[in-house]
């Protein structure tokens, strides 16, 4: 797999604590979350706390051919648009100059589960007179007339916002759209580091995008037992607390643009980080259905430690997952420590998810962001809410405040239910 050196030039983040990077990177620095408390009557307590981000507005020019296919995006696919708008810009490239076949395309827009019937909810409930209980077909059906986008089916596909960006930026290279589970930001990303890498193309845009906000998301992530109760509020998003239960949910975007470095060299443009290694893996936990498996991660690990060819103990912090879940976390720490062990190595552990709320596919892609800010302001930040963990962890350093760290390389790791689990080592210079 070697080949060309990959430079990370542009990234953009749309998230609950900020439009921007430098919101979102003064948020981490204040220690500040995003998650909020959003009263609905008709819903339960804990579908009142999550991360919702602020009005905004896009910025870019859009050409007047593509203005009309704007009413086709979804709340979360204008979340990742606003992100690549950002990374394209920050970037500093000109794209006129770059053959169309050579431009890469990545988006990470979706998991698994059937979250395509929130348009209905306005109706339906209305219908039901709010009380869930007996429904006039009459009501609903004059409900619908109003309530009802009448462009709902085409905002429920996944792949609008990559058929969007491929006519906005031309992008007529390698690309895909992938909708699986969490991991698949990251995915995204290293199909765009591999298309550079090997030739295929001269730069490349990954992003992710993900909105678990709305109520039928809401009611399909408590039914597969992945929320917090929200019983201490918006701190209530404690990964690898020994009072952990479960996540809180948020929507967002994030976005990251690639280019061969010897381009970059060629512009006289900054370096923000270069990928070095990464890891794909599943791990199977036969008869036990979809679940997390007890090493979620450690294959994964190991695969984006070798390909980067350095030790546990180069790594500033492991950027971890943390979901929050009692197995999931349990399931990760044990990864870690797992690999920590094998080194005789003792590294930092942080979770961001309690500052933006778990925004599905854009969440990987969005650590990857601030961990390299991290290291850029030679910090690595705190695991929001995080006290103690369980005594067999307690040789694990999580970290629950900033700590000062002047090492290059950081480790980033997602992971979904069923055991699948991505790993990026990245290097700042």
């Amino acid at each position: 797999m070697t080949g060309r050196t990959v430079a990370i030039t542009g990234v953009g983040l749309t998230t609950p604590v900020g439009i921007g990077i430098e919101e979102n990177w003064a948020a981490v620095c204040d220690q500040r979350s995003g998650i909020g408390y959003y009263p609905k009557d008709d819903l339960p307590h804990c579908f009142q706390y999550f991360g919702k981000v602020k009005p905004f507005e896009l910025i870019d020019p859009i050409l007047p051919a593509l203005a009309p296919q704007m009413k086709f995006l979804n709340r979360g696919a204008l979340l990742g648009f606003s992100s690549a708008c950002e990374a394209l810009k920050r970037s500093g490239a000109d794209l006129s100059v770059i053959p169309r076949d050579r431009r890469a395309l990545y988006i990470a827009s979706g998991d698994f589960s059937n979250i395509g019937c929130d348009f209905l909810y306005p109706a339906t409930k209305e219908g039901t007179n709010g009380k869930w209980q007996e429904m006039s077909f009459e009501k609903l059906n004059q409900a619908t007339l109003t309530q009802v986008n009448p462009f709902f089916l085409l905002q429920s596909i996944l792949n609008n916002l990559f058929s969007f960006l491929s006519a906005f930026g031309e992008f007529m290279g390698p690309n895909t759209s992938l909708a699986s589970l969490s991991p698949c930001g990251s995915e995204a990303l290293e199909l765009a580091f591999r298309a550079i890498q090997q030739g295929r193309a001269d730069i490349a845009l990954a992003a992710g995008y993900g909105n678990w906000i709305t109520e039928v998301p809401l009611y399909e992530l408590q039914g597969l037992g992945l929320l917090s109760k929200c019983d201490a509020g918006e701190q209530s998003f404690r990964p690898f607390d020994r009072l952990r239960d479960g996540f809180i949910p948020g929507e967002g975007g994030a976005a990251i643009f690639l280019e061969a470095e010897e381009s970059v060299a060629q512009r006289n443009r900054n370096v923000l980080a270069t990928i070095k290694g990464c890891g794909n893996a599943v791990e199977f936990s036969p008869g036990r259905g979809l679940t997390v498996p007890e090493r979620v991660c450690s294959r994964s690990m190991r695969l984006a430690l070798n390909e980067a060819g350095c030790d546990v103990a180069d790594l500033a912090f492991i950027s971890a997952h943390g979901s929050a879940t009692q197995k999931g976390d349990r399931s990760e720490l044990t990864s870690i420590r797992e690999v920590l062990e094998a080194e005789g190595a003792d590294v930092p552990v942080c979770g961001m998810k309690p500052y933006t709320g778990h925004m599905g596919a854009a969440s990987d892609l969005a650590e990857l962001v601030l961990g390299i800010y991290a290291v850029r302001n030679r910090l690595i930040p705190a695991t929001l809410n995080f006290t103690i963990t369980e005594p067999e962890f307690s040789d694990i350093q999580v970290l629950s405040h900033h700590r000062a760290s002047e090492k290059k390389l950081f480790l980033s790791l997602s992971y979904g239910i069923a055991g699948q689990s991505s790993c990026l080592i990245l290097s700042v210079p």
